[in-house]
């Protein structure tokens, strides 16, 4: 019988035959009489056929070219273009189930409050909120930019792999290991050599040999380690930390050997200057710029951390501070926000002309830590609140002559009867020996980086260690926080 099927057109043989197969399948599949086409047929063409299934196969009679879904010409259609806006797909969250309003014994939760009137609740208005927060409108807090972090100094290996190159073959590979580690690299190497050595059966490595080499390299090493950071230093002046710079500075003194490294240093020391003078301009407007906006913790946090240590506040930065922190500190202010206050009253210039008015009847647990940890900084204040002021002594450290004199008594406790043939002479000769030489690591003090100068609070002198502890809790971000977020936390 005859059937309709669309076939592909996958090839043509020489004698005006053509192979034919389903469209898009493989089965079935056959040949046709070329004269049976269209005009302008083509290999690959999906066409439209009238196909006889017999016992022998199948025979194509006819063969049609395939029309269109519509029916029509091309020329007659109607082409939808569309619109021309990007479609913007939507995203929908769930939201977590709730609570459902009933108690265990299926009575709702909210049966009495349908006839309680809409915000009359205890101490609120009607709007829901407390009355003494609507007496204080809200400041829209200024989207000023993050203040950046300064950089750390990175400095490179310029003079060192300089110095290591320009010593014999066989001191670099000790010269690498003092510059990366110091004398502890080098014996930590020799150790594992000499372990790797006993596991294979081979002799030991000499050790004093090698750490007598390694010690004479030290200053050397030292030397163009300082060249590398005062490089760096002074190439990246305007933007590192200062603290690095001072430590460059310090170091100086003991590396700067000659002329052109002390003039380097003193090109570091001019730089350094300028970038203190600067920086205590911008630090001065911005306290001002704070004190403009009533950021008041944020103004006595930045006046406890000045660039340029012992320099004094302008009178009327330190006028206006002193006016602000009263005022913050009287009238109906939460306990957390006098907490927060005190605390940064407590660390800035300003402290001996800040008193609080009142006191709370009932001050909370957290507000009398506050107050306690900073009772030797406002004892006055502390007093009001019933606390003592803790005196925190400050510790004496012992002189260099007294330290060296117990090593040297506890050492001569512990030393070992020395033989016979031995003079006393020899014996107090090992004794000091052995006891100069930790001391003398002691007093040097020689690290592979040099330590950073601490910074002074300003005009101040009285501050001990625990209080440069405690100064290093108000850090910079703490400095952006706005009072106004912790009234607005405890009010929640």
């Amino acid at each position: 019988m005859s059937r309709r099927i669309d076939v592909e057109l996958t090839s043509q043989s020489d004698d005006g035959t053509w192979t034919w197969r389903a469209a898009g399948a493989k089965q079935p599949k056959g040949t046709l009489d070329g004269a049976l086409l269209y005009s302008g047929a083509a290999v690959g063409d999906v066409c439209r056929a009238e196909a006889d299934f017999e016992i022998d196969g199948i025979f194509i009679t006819a063969v049609m070219p395939a029309k269109g879904r519509s029916g029509r010409p091309d020329d007659e259609r109607i082409e939808l273009l569309g619109s021309t806006t990007e479609f913007q797909g939507v995203t929908t969250q769930l939201a977590k189930k709730g609570r459902s309003g009933k108690k265990k014994d299926g009575r709702r939760r909210d049966d009495g409050k349908k006839n309680r009137a809409k915000g009359a609740g205890r101490d609120r208005d009607g709007k829901g909120r407390k009355a003494s927060r609507d007496d204080k409108p809200r400041k829209p807090k200024a989207d000023a930019p993050a203040k950046p972090k300064p950089k750390k100094l990175k400095p490179g290996r310029a003079h060192r792999k300089a110095l290591i190159e320009d010593l014999p073959e066989e001191q670099r590979v000790i010269a690498e290991q003092v510059s990366r580690g110091g004398i502890a690299a080098v014996r930590k190497e020799i150790e594992e050599q000499n372990r790797r050595a006993e596991e294979e059966g081979t002799d030991a490595v000499r050790a004093d040999a090698l750490l007598a080499l390694a010690e004479s390299l030290v200053p050397q090493i030292k030397v163009a380690e300082w060249r590398d950071r005062a490089d760096a230093a002074l190439k990246s002046i305007a933007d590192v930390d200062v603290r690095d710079l001072r430590a460059v500075i310090v170091a100086a003194e003991d590396f700067a050997r000659d002329d052109e490294s002390r003039a380097l240093a003193e090109e570091i020391r001019s730089g350094l200057n300028q970038r203190v003078e600067s920086d205590q301009v911008k630090w001065q407007d911005e306290i001002r710029e704070a004190l403009k906006e009533e950021r008041v913790v944020r103004a006595l946090r930045l006046s406890s951390r000045p660039p340029k240590a012992g320099s004094p506040l302008p009178p009327d930065i330190a006028e206006s501070l002193a006016s602000q922190a009263n005022q913050a500190l009287g009238g109906d202010v939460s306990q957390q926000r006098i907490g927060i206050v005190l605390e940064a009253v407590a660390f800035s210039p300003i402290r001996p002309y800040v008193a609080i008015a009142h006191i709370p009847p009932d001050p909370g647990k957290e507000l009398l830590e506050v107050v306690t940890k900073v009772s030797d900084r406002i004892p006055d204040i502390a007093k009001q609140f019933g606390i003592e002021p803790i005196e925190k002594g400050r510790g004496k450290r012992r002189p260099k002559n007294q330290k060296r004199a117990d090593k040297q008594e506890k050492s001569a406790e512990t030393e070992p009867v020395a033989p016979s043939g031995e003079s006393a002479a020899e014996k107090s000769v090992d004794a000091a020996t052995q006891d100069l030489e930790p001391a003398t690591v002691e007093e040097t003090g020689m690290s592979s980086e040099p330590e950073p100068v601490a910074a002074v609070e300003v005009n101040d002198a009285g501050v001990d260690a625990e209080d440069d502890e405690a100064m290093q809790l108000h850090d910079d971000e703490s400095l952006d926080e706005d009072p106004s977020d912790a009234e607005t936390k405890e009010t929640e």
